[in-house]
């Protein structure tokens, strides 16, 4: 049965959680993020508060752009599953560090810490080989994921640090969160610099209709924002405010993030003309069962293996909803779903409220 649902908004911005993924293997992702890390990466929540809802136009432009690479420390200390637990003990105290990650031939086998240090002191078997010892229970990152999936990870999970590896599965660094934010203030300074060079506050200003199509793959977590990233691109050519820019910013993104994970992949519709913005997600399935429970926030289809990603809260859809002036969604199961966010742009919607009220 086709299912319509079309509704009418105007409803105020408010933050909602945020996300976050990495693009390897089901079985791996199951593998890792089924499992719980402790030491080196559990004393204490180091959330970034950045998020992707409420933060300037500029700071979401360098966390879509920014790699973990970018950030992450590349000088690393490791040890080897043959190091003893005093060599272990010797390291840490030499460096000032908590923990280490565990490598051979390149690839992280797991973490040994302090924690366990004193473990083996306590047992008399401090000259223990440290995969005795080790967790073997990891979550990673990798080194071409953008930052802001390293910044949900702090929000989501209690860890000083994360592993970053490449696609070989190489251990290549450790991000934490203060390289996060050490990265982005000189970013920023940056980005302030050159607009202090400008001269000048441009006007709004549209000129004229663009439009724009973008392809989007299911589970194609390496790409996903790119879409988004470019339709503020446009946003920002064209002058547009920044709370205006930011409504559209995140329909974007919520609808491109809902083709990555939950779809068999589709495009994402962008159409700006002087009066109002059209942001359109297309795919050709799996549909949705229940549209007016996929608009309730906290409902979720999502699988247990997208879950343990952290997507699935259920808040794709209804954040869309919310920033919407215009919203319409149709889904029939098997064959696909539509949906479609109008935002108008100032101009025009002053002049819809001032139509309004002379009507009341």
């Amino acid at each position: 049965m086709l299912q319509i649902f079309q509704r009418h908004l105007s409803i105020p911005l408010r933050d909602e959680v945020y996300r976050n993924s990495r693009s390897i293997s089901r079985s791996k992702w199951t593998e890792r993020l089924h499992l719980q890390p402790k030491n080196i990466y559990t004393t204490g929540m180091q959330s970034i508060p950045i998020n992707t809802y409420d933060s300037p136009t500029a700071v979401l432009e360098l966390i879509y752009k920014l790699k973990v690479k970018d950030v992450m420390t590349s000088d690393i200390h490791t040890s080897t599953p043959s190091t003893t637990m005093g060599q272990v003990r010797t390291i840490l105290k030499a460096n000032s560090i908590t923990g280490l990650p565990v490598i051979e031939n390149k690839q992280i086998l797991g973490i040994v810490s302090m924690e366990d240090v004193l473990q083996a002191l306590d047992a008399g078997r401090i000259d223990a080989p440290v995969e005795q010892y080790m967790s073997k229970k990891l979550i990673v990152l990798e080194e071409d994921m953008p930052i802001f999936f390293a910044i949900s990870y702090f929000g989501r999970y209690s860890y000083r640090r994360f592993p970053v590896i490449n696609k070989a599965n190489e251990l290549v660094g450790i991000v934490t969160s203060r390289d996060i934010t050490t990265k982005l203030l000189l970013e920023a300074n940056r980005e302030i610099e050159r607009l202090e060079d400008e001269t000048g506050t441009p006007q709004e200003v549209y000129t004229g209709q663009i439009e724009r199509w973008f392809t989007v793959q299911s589970y194609d977590f390496e790409n996903a924002g790119f879409a988004s990233t470019e339709i503020k691109k446009i946003l920002k050519g064209r002058s547009i405010n920044s709370q205006t820019a930011r409504r559209i910013a995140i329909s974007a993104y919520e609808l491109e993030m809902n083709l990555v994970v939950h779809s068999k992949g589709g495009s994402i519709h962008f159409l700006m003309d002087d009066s109002r913005v059209l942001v359109q997600a297309d795919d050709t399935g799996p549909g949705i069962e229940d549209v007016e429970a996929a608009l309730t926030e906290g409902y979720t289809t999502a699988t247990e293996w997208i879950r343990s990603l952290g997507f699935g809260a259920g808040m794709g859809l209804p954040n869309v909803q919310r920033v919407s002036d215009e919203f319409s969604l149709t889904s029939e199961p098997s064959r696909g779903t539509h949906a479609k966010s109008i935002i108008l742009l100032p101009r025009h919607e002053q002049k819809q409220i001032n139509q309004t009220a002379q009507k009341e």
